[in-house]
């Protein structure tokens, strides 16, 4: 018997404000797969990676997540749905005013960790999962753009979730970059954590092949052929 998807939605329309921005949107995620959703930008990708983390209502369809009605899922429930997701955003959104320490150790207080061991050993153990334990004392600025987002990586897995939901993390980034970071998402991926990538970065999709799910012209399809064969610059550019 079939696991039922960790990720599911049915007739799904994406509003930003009053903006229809996605309709009628149909998609299956089953747990452990990676998954690109791509498209030009202003297309949708993030805006359905918002719906999927509680970030916008879902007024149309059902929506499955992590075992999460977003139809009925209440503000009080959503910290929780959250806990099962990791999001890793382009632009890394990490606290200037501390160290790469005090930054992941604040988001395991924030959720709910209260000893500080506990606290300081997975910290120590997620930064070493990327790559960079040697970085904890220092400040974000201090950090290349692929530095910061190999913290942010370790920052999305510190409560392990069952997804990851990547929002162009290799947009800000340059293309020996962008495939040591993709080296760490098959890795993440291999272990069992379902990934779902947005992305317009079309020669990591030619590189690094996987089912594809295309937004556009408010739509969102199923790619159909072979990823490896696709030419993706008409798509995205």
């Amino acid at each position: 018997m079939e696991n039922a998807p960790i990720i599911s939605l049915q007739n799904v329309d994406v509003f930003q404000q009053d903006k229809l921005i996605l309709t009628n949107v149909n998609l299956q995620v089953a747990a452990g797969e990676f998954v690109y959703l791509i498209g030009k930008v202003g297309s949708g990708k993030s805006s359905l990676i918002k719906i999927l983390n509680a970030e916008l209502d879902l007024f149309a369809g059902e929506a499955n997540v992590a075992g999460f009605d977003l139809k009925k899922i209440r503000r009080s429930e959503v910290p929780f749905l959250r806990r099962k997701l990791g999001v890793v955003f382009q632009d890394f959104r990490l606290l200037s005013d501390r160290n790469i320490y005090e930054n992941l150790a604040f988001v395991l207080k924030a959720t709910g960790w209260k000893h500080d061991k506990s606290i300081k050993d997975r910290v120590h153990e997620m930064i070493e999962k990327v790559g960079m334990k040697d970085k904890l004392n220092s400040m974000p600025h201090e950090l290349s753009g692929g530095e910061q987002q190999r913290v942010v990586i370790a920052r999305a897995l510190l409560n392990n979730p069952e997804i990851i939901l990547a929002d162009e993390p290799t947009g800000n980034l340059d293309p020996e970059t962008s495939e040591d970071l993709m080296s760490i998402f098959k890795e993440i991926n291999a272990q069992g954590k379902t990934i779902l990538m947005a992305t317009h970065d079309y020669p990591i999709l030619n590189k690094f092949p996987a089912r594809t799910i295309i937004c556009a012209d408010q739509k969102v399809a199923e790619n159909s052929q072979d990823a490896e064969m696709m030419d993706f610059s008409e798509i995205l550019d």
